[in-house]
């Protein structure tokens, strides 16, 4: 009898060959280590033969399992289309989004509609917070998709749009001119030390008044004029202004808006997101050209 390959299996060994490991493909595919572990394990037993070469940090194919690979992508996505297919529409399929607080508004919705749209069994998940905690998640294998603000783009991150970096308080404010200069971050916006830098190389003292919060806190007490803070230029919150340049603030950096995608998600869902969210936060399609439609 000819020995037939699981494909849940084949899927676990894509995903970990994808991913260059076991913990980030458990995460994507919601399983435990183990049992991709154990997947792995018994299709290795199955085939007699290695497919991964352990004896560094990171798994790496051996030659057996670069032949594989390519059949096990091929037999998955047979499967799935035969799925779908026969479904009579796309598999109903959850994508977990992270997107940083600040730049949710105005151009996410504008994606998850046309998702929505689209693809009404998709369930896009969407979660907020800061750029550090979401990349770290990613690295898990607990998001499927990043957007993020940074400075210097990390290794797989697709640069969608550049935006001004700029100090930003209260109406007619005097907190810019208080010395030291009071400020308001969260701990892990990436902000902060790009901020703090700028400080300390113009030679202005500081004091960080709020260490921690929310981002709703941090607005609310710089549109108080008790604290400043730095936004990201055409994306301030509400009730908060620009300080202005005569009040002798030193410049701060271009931020990058970058999307991080998991290896291991394809399809035509997928496709259709990346195109959305590419345009809503290109420069080409400005996001308060977003917001006005």
């Amino acid at each position: 009898m000819p020995r037939t390959l699981d494909l849940t299996a084949l899927r676990s060994f894509a995903a970990v060959a994808d991913c260059g490991g076991v913990t980030r493909a458990a995460g994507l595919l919601n399983l435990t280590q183990s049992a991709v572990s154990m997947q792995l394990k018994r299709l290795e037993e199955g085939l007699g033969t290695e497919l991964f070469d352990r004896s560094g940090r990171r798994l790496v194919l051996t030659q057996q399992g670069e032949q594989l690979l390519g059949f096990a992508r091929r037999m998955v996505a047979l499967n799935d289309e035969a799925v779908a297919q026969l479904a009579h529409g796309e598999e109903q399929t959850e994508i977990r989004l992270g997107v940083p607080s600040d730049i949710v508004h105005p151009a996410v919705p504008e994606a998850l509609r046309r998702i929505a749209a689209c693809f009404p069994r998709v369930r896009v998940l969407l979660v907020s917070s800061f750029t550090i905690p979401l990349k770290a998640s990613f690295a898990r294998g607990e998001l499927d998709m990043i957007l993020t603000t940074e400075d210097r783009p990390g290794s797989g991150g697709e640069v969608l749009a550049e935006r001004d970096l700029i100090w930003v308080g209260g109406p007619d404010g005097t907190a810019a001119r208080r010395k030291p200069l009071r400020l308001g971050f969260t701990e892990t916006c990436v902000f902060r030390g790009l901020s703090v830098a700028a400080l300390d190389r113009a030679g202005l003292p500081w004091e960080m008044a709020i260490n921690g919060g929310s981002d709703s806190t941090i607005e609310a007490m710089s549109a108080a004029d008790l604290v400043l803070t730095s936004r990201l230029a055409d994306l301030l919150p509400p009730a908060v202004v620009p300080i202005d340049p005569r009040a002798g603030l030193p410049p701060l950096p271009r931020i990058s808006i970058c999307l991080y995608v998991a290896p291991t998600l394809r399809g035509e869902v997928v496709r259709v997101l990346v195109a959305a969210l590419r345009q809503a936060m290109s420069d080409g399609g400005r996001l308060a050209a977003v917001a006005a439609r």
